[in-house]
């Protein structure tokens, strides 16, 4: 394996080490879980006001928190995580008592909370935030310097939690309906943020604050704030619900490279707009935002750092030449506008809904520009990547993410997927009905299971236990004389039964190998297997 690949491979994996190395603990517990303090209401409005400063790397502010009551509750559950601190918490200008245990916090609401009515929370906070140490895997605020030696701020916290720097109801399971984003920055900086920018005000005391609105329900990793001396352009993209706004913000230094590279944009969402149907949010506009770090999904404002070039960071990751047609940040966290920010896990055990179909997508844009064949030497070529290390669905109600393999054995089992269903016509409309029987939800792994054996006619139980939550790769027996084929699958979880095109001299058959031995007659001198499916495969002798 070459010291790219291995960079590649640790990379995806490093936000996982914790996990896999230490038990789990209360403090995964409460940010894991729908506590009781988090289930009697449910999110409906942010108003993030908070003033960065850059010199002494801080924040401070305010977050007031609207909701609806579903039963009646004393006792909220916030979570910040240190060393920010909360300073006060407020409900109808009256203090609350607020009893922190670690990273969650836990107020005592004075006011009677109605069933069905509609309250709102100040809770205000000030300090340190967490620095990123390797952004955006090991996430926070990247305090960094342009080549200018301008200030260059970034927020990058999936996994890590949007605690690490704003208070909030920190679990994917329930999305705030709105957000407004108020951040102050010194007056010779811009704030770029999600949604559409509301207005600018200028202050006398050399600052500006920037209002940006989310019209749409977003994912708390998702919100974000990157901060620098940017210059910004923009075009108008004719798609498929009307006229969407992109814009690009970008170091003042790189503007001519950003023109050229940024061309990937609207081509990203020609191809994902024809494989997964209208961008999800056309109400909030679609922006790239450059940052200090690689790149990430954040909604309406995905961020890059690819160093404007080809590939990921210039190198093919599937080694098979189609990597570097493209700008795999742009692509892929563009992708997950779709799988991410309008299809988010509930729990973030599955979070291969977020990444096994964006790692998926990458695919599926070489095939729309440049073929069939070129997407499955592409995906296959990821395959080198895959570690088969642990089961792709971590443990649910902790925060565990499970595998790093949600990216390219989740890639490999949806292209697997893809053979099963045979008509490509049927998987487009079965990628496009997800986005829209789950648009702007909080799903679980059973949900997209169900819907995908629903869709299809396919059992998938036995197919999804096999790829999801078992390491082993399914092992295809086989040996060829006297015009029989002798076959069994071995490495399965039990009743797996896949179907799986062979190639009998060139000439396309499907058999149906389980765990015992099949015999089929056939004539004929060689036998292929197709790679397109993610199998092993062992000629007896």
């Amino acid at each position: 394996m070459n010291k790219f690949l291995l960079f590649v491979l640790l990379t995806f994996q490093i936000q996982l080490v914790s996990a896999q190395e230490s038990s789990f603990t209360r403090q995964d517990s409460l940010r894991g879980t729908i506590t009781p303090e988090r289930a009697w209401w449910d999110l409906t409005y942010y108003h993030l006001d908070i003033a960065v400063n850059p010199d002494k790397k801080t924040i401070s502010g305010k977050n007031t928190i609207y909701y609806k009551v579903l039963k009646e509750h004393t006792v909220m559950q916030i979570d910040l995580q240190p060393p920010l601190k909360i300073e006060r918490v407020v409900q109808n200008n009256i203090p609350l008592q607020v009893n922190s245990e670690g990273n969650a916090h836990f107020i005592t609401l004075s006011s009677t909370q109605k069933k069905n009515s509609t309250q709102a929370i100040e809770i205000y906070y000030s300090g340190a935030p967490r620095e990123a140490v390797r952004a955006p895997w090991d996430g926070g605020i990247s305090w960094k310097k342009d080549q200018n030696g301008n200030h260059f701020v970034a927020s990058s916290c999936q996994g890590l939690g949007a605690s690490i720097w704003w208070p909030n109801k920190d679990h994917m399971y329930d999305e705030v309906d709105s957000l407004l984003i108020s951040v102050n920055v010194p007056k010779d900086l811009m704030n770029i943020s999600n949604g559409r920018l509301r207005k600018v005000e200028n202050h006398a005391n050399k600052t500006k604050t920037y209002h940006w609105f989310v019209n749409n329900p977003i994912n708390n990793y998702g919100v974000n704030i990157n901060i620098g001396d940017y210059v910004h352009f923009g075009e108008q993209y004719q798609g498929e619900k009307g006229t969407l706004d992109m814009n690009y913000y970008v170091l003042r230094d790189n503007l001519e490279k950003a023109k050229k590279q940024f061309k990937d944009a609207p081509k990203t969402m020609k191809a994902f707009e024809h494989w997964f149907g209208p961008y999800p949010f056309y109400e909030d506009s679609y922006k790239l935002v450059e940052v200090p770090y690689l790149g990430m999904e954040h909604q309406s404002s995905v961020t890059y750092g690819n160093k404007y070039a080809n590939g990921y960071l210039g190198n093919d990751l599937s080694g098979s030449g189609w990597g570097l047609k493209f700008d795999f940040i742009i692509v892929h966290e563009s992708g997950h506008e779709w799988f991410a920010n309008n299809i988010t896990n509930r729990d973030i055990a599955d979070m291969w809904i977020h990444e096994s179909f964006t790692a998926y997508s990458e695919s599926l844009f070489v095939d729309y520009y440049y073929g069939k064949k070129a997407a499955s030497e592409y995906v296959i070529g990821t395959r080198k990547i895959i570690l088969n290390d642990k089961p792709i669905i971590g443990a649910y109600n902790v925060n565990d993410e499970g595998s790093g393999d949600m990216y390219y054995k989740g890639a490999n089992m949806l292209h697997t997927l893809r053979q099963l269903v045979e008509d490509d016509t049927k998987w487009r409309s079965i990628l496009r009905g997800l986005n829209t029987k789950f648009y702007h939800q909080t799903v679980t792994t059973k949900q997209i299971e169900d819907y995908l054996s629903t869709i299809t006619g396919i059992d998938l139980k036995q197919f999804f236990d096999q790829y999801l939550r078992d390491t082993r790769i399914p092992i295809l027996e086989y040996t060829f004389e006297k015009d029989t084929l002798k076959f069994r699958y071995t490495n399965i979880v039990e009743k797996f039964d896949m179907p799986i095109r062979i190639f009998v001299d060139g000439t396309p058959l499907w058999i149906r190998p389980n765990a015992s031995w099949q015999r089929k007659d056939l004539k004929g001198n060689k036998i292929t297997i197709d790679p397109n499916f993610y199998i092993d495969s062992t000629v007896l002798q």
